[in-house]
């Protein structure tokens, strides 16, 4: 598939202008600017900032922007499925049009699409079932992503989340691989963490499992930290290795992936 680049419009510049005389003076020119970014702008005003990179909202098109890269002001669009905001950078200085408030902008939303793919950027689900995985379209192209461990594709949110804030349709038992007691003993290291229980995930001393409201959720320790058994917290791997997991007084209850 032939990847489609930012068209740019080579524009020349006359003197110094504060930040706030710049972006007055793009209104005057933006009508200008093609859609398509391909037009040549004469006597446009020089970049705020004449060294590296920096991007500024058209005043009226929320797909195009301006671009000054090193002292050379460019007209640039957004790849159709995304907008610019100044914060996204999912591609090219440009974010998921969900994301995006345009405000008074205009924005064009025409999707071209391609098989598996209503933009030619966006976040997918792969099914309408609950899943672990989902769709990433990158220039079109549908590509397969995983959510990370624990956690499965939210429609809503355009991103992963936990399995229980999707009853209506996942099972965070199936998803997760264990099944929360409705109490654990008084004297286990659990029991501390009462009404968010803790529990180690057999193999795995990265993550571990509390219990949220009777549903498992996965947790990932982070920062290169490990789970300790014996005080069920995450401590680093120095303070793990020289302690000896104690027994389990009431095993938890695993079971397989099934989603």
């Amino acid at each position: 598939m032939t990847r489609k680049c930012c068209k740019r419009s080579t524009v020349s510049h006359q003197g110094y202008f504060s930040m706030k005389a710049f972006l007055s003076v793009t209104a005057l020119f933006a009508a200008l600017a093609f859609a398509q970014g391909g037009v040549l702008v004469q006597d446009a005003p020089s970049c705020p900032n004449p060294e590296g990179e920096h991007a500024y909202p058209h005043p009226e098109s929320c797909n195009l922007f301006f671009l000054c890269t090193n002292g050379t002001l460019t007209v640039e669009q957004c790849e159709n499925g995304l907008l610019f905001d100044g914060k996204g950078a999912v591609h090219h200085h440009c974010n998921y049009n969900w994301a995006v408030q345009c405000g008074e902008r205009k924005a064009d939303l025409t999707p071209i699409s391609t098989p598996g793919c209503e933009y030619q950027f966006g976040l997918y689900p792969d099914t309408s079932d609950c899943s672990v995985h989902y769709i990433k379209c990158v220039h079109g192209e549908a590509l397969p992503h995983q959510c990370e461990p624990g956690l499965v594709y939210d429609d809503k949110i355009h991103g992963c989340n936990w399995p229980d804030l999707l009853i209506e349709k996942c099972n965070p038992e199936a998803v997760v691989g264990f099944k929360c007691p409705t109490k654990v003993p008084s004297h286990t290291a659990a029991a501390r963490f009462w009404p968010y229980p803790r529990f180690s995930v057999p193999g795995d001393c990265h993550r571990y499992i509390t219990c949220v409201n009777g549903f498992p959720r996965l947790i990932g320790c982070g920062d290169g930290t490990l789970f300790d058994e014996t005080t069920l917290t995450c401590e680093e791997p120095e303070v793990v290795a020289g302690r000896v997991p104690p027994p389990l007084a009431e095993p938890p209850v695993h079971g397989a992936v099934v989603v």
